[in-house]
């Protein structure tokens, strides 16, 4: 029996009353209304912030009461609503489907309300960012800007097999737990998987079974995903464009969804004009780099709550009084906002990358060194994957890294975690823009997922992850030369720090751990060792390229 806690909507908060806003199918979707009051206690017409969320409207988790607060102190009416299927809403529980057409009809709604002066706004994290992102696909003239972070435009699905692909991206364990906890219905049941207990698919058929129902978005995802579109074409990016403040965080999780969505904005000249994009020393939770240790808690209180609204809400309010209530010029705000980890306050550039970056490759030697030099001869290295014993994730909670801020130097002691290391630098260097590594793998397995970590090393051996990427590699047997994407960054790399590259086969729980037979992970029952190898030195050896800020080229690469 699994163990599994239920969790139901909190009381409406006394600040709110709640509406119950039918959509276009009948379906009523409970949503809080926030009205700042004048002096004689009436709220005359102004302008609205809309947030669309799965994570209740009313709980302690996302704290909306007082953002409402907040943004309610700055002029606006706030509505809140839980989407469809969700806590005191209607319908079914539907990962990602409604979301457009539901927004597009609450927009219309709050846009016939005595309180609005038809002007709406959007800001959320995560699901109640792409909230955002599907609303403004459909196109509705009263939304003037939004306001996403941390999130993505795909976020969530399944990673999609394509015939012929010879390399495709690694699945995370969230993917399929996710619809089973927060999406199985309109409540949300928290139970973790037992690692230890194969297949993981025999897990979710006993909750499942335990709670009398079946999740309709398992079902869609799980054995065969069925993608239901999200949006009324294609790509949101095939609507008008709205005005978008676009955040990201260095150590978010979900950071490489968001930056596919900012690869695909600037390839579209009328979206790129309408796009702002301020990146942050943060994760998916809101957890900062430079959080002090007090504030490093798992439940923070009110207080601590209330001083971090801030920095959660004020670049978006900034971005509003531009874009929804035609204060100032847009040239007012910067184009990128962007924070150098490891230092106070943001940085303003023109595009992002900075233009005047540049690219340095670093390559690995068999001995463990990382240096500017190639080696001249091929070597190969190899090691032992073992799903049965797999490189741990490195924090329990792969959405608040930061507030564990874990150092993973004990990760390259493994004998399953190959770990390249550069000299220390003689000075500052300050890491800006892409991360990319490009290697030669093969394995006796016919799966190989490749995760690469690049970890900043202090004099006393505690190290930080500040990029990663991860690949699969099918038909590994045959050997492949893959490339692999580790992100963005924007760090400085202290003066007698190095830089460290690790490489391992796993990544556990944070990713299913491939079982050596070539079954998929969420279904597979055996586990079977195998060797897996890695080329250095040579044409095909292992390289990876760092951006570095003009002039620190030779600083790294010495």
């Amino acid at each position: 029996m699994v163990e599994i806690l239920r969790e139901g909507p909190a009381p409406t908060s006394p600040l709110a009353f709640e509406e119950r806003v039918r959509m276009r199918d009948g379906v009523r979707l409970a949503t809080d209304v926030y009205l700042p009051t004048g002096p004689e206690g009436e709220s005359e017409p102004g302008d609205t912030v809309l947030i669309r969320l799965p994570y209740d409207k009313s709980g302690a988790y996302t704290f909306i009461p007082l953002i409402a607060e907040y943004l309610m102190a700055r002029g606006y009416r706030v509505v809140a609503q839980d989407v469809r299927g969700k806590f005191r809403s209607e319908g079914d529980a539907m990962l990602f489907v409604n979301e457009a057409r539901d927004g597009y009809d609450t927009i219309e709604w709050i846009t016939q309300q005595a309180w609005s002066n038809g002007r709406v706004a959007m800001w959320g994290d995560s699901y109640y960012g792409y909230t955002q992102w599907a609303a403004a696909a459909t196109q509705h003239p009263a939304l003037k800007a939004i306001a996403p972070r941390v999130t993505g435009t795909r976020l969530g699905e399944p990673v999609v097999v394509r015939p012929g692909d010879r390399t495709r991206p690694v699945e995370w364990a969230i993917t399929y737990l996710y619809p089973l906890t927060w999406f199985h219905s309109q409540d949300v049941f928290h139970w973790d998987l037992d690692p230890e207990r194969r297949p993981f698919s025999a897990q979710a058929e006993e909750a499942m079974a335990q709670l009398g129902t079946r999740s309709l978005s398992y079902d869609q995802w799980y054995p065969r995903a069925v993608h239901l579109p999200r949006f009324p074409s294609a790509s949101p990016f095939d609507a008008r464009p709205v005005p978008t403040l676009h955040t990201i965080g260095w150590w978010d999780n979900c950071a490489p969804l968001a930056w596919a969505d900012v690869a695909e904005i600037q390839s579209r000249p009328a979206w790129a004009l309408h796009h702002f994009l301020r990146i942050e020393s943060m994760d998916h939770e809101s957890y900062y780099l430079d959080d002090p240790d007090v504030d490093r808690v798992e439940e923070r209180t009110e207080e601590q709550l209330r001083a971090q609204l801030p920095r959660m809400l004020d670049p978006a309010l900034e971005f509003f009084e531009v874009f929804v209530r035609d204060r100032g010029s847009h040239a007012d705000i910067p184009r990128v906002s962007w924070n150098l980890a490891g230092t106070p306050g943001m940085c303003a550039a023109e595009s992002w990358p900075p233009s005047d970056v540049e690219s340095c490759d670093l390559f690995a030697a068999a001995d463990g060194a990382l240096a500017a030099q190639r080696p001249d001869d091929a070597q190969t290295v190899e090691w032992v994957h073992d799903p049965a014993a797999p490189v741990p994730s490195s924090a329990e909670n792969a959405f608040a890294f930061l507030l564990e801020r874990p150092d993973e130097s004990a990760l390259s002691t493994r004998p399953d975690v190959l770990a390249f290391e550069t000299a220390p630098m003689a000075a500052h260097v300050d890491l800006v823009g892409p991360v990319t590594a490009a290697a030669r793998v093969e394995a006796d397995g016919p799966v190989m997922d490749v995760f690469l970590r690049l970890l900043d090393v202090a004099p006393d051996g505690t190290a930080l992850r500040i990029a990663r990427g991860q690949v699969q590699v099918l038909r590994a047997e045959e050997g492949a030369a893959v490339d692999v994407d580790l992100g963005q960054v924007g760090y400085r790399l202290r003066e007698g720090h190095r830089l460290r590259l690790q490489v391992a086969g796993s990544d556990s729980p944070e990713y299913l751990v491939q079982p050596g037979t070539g079954e998929e992970p969420w279904g597979a029952v055996e586990l079977r060792a195998h060797r897996q190898r890695l080329v250095v030195g040579g044409r095909d050896g292992l390289r990876i390229t760092v951006s570095v800020a003009a002039g620190a080229e030779g600083v790294i690469a010495r």
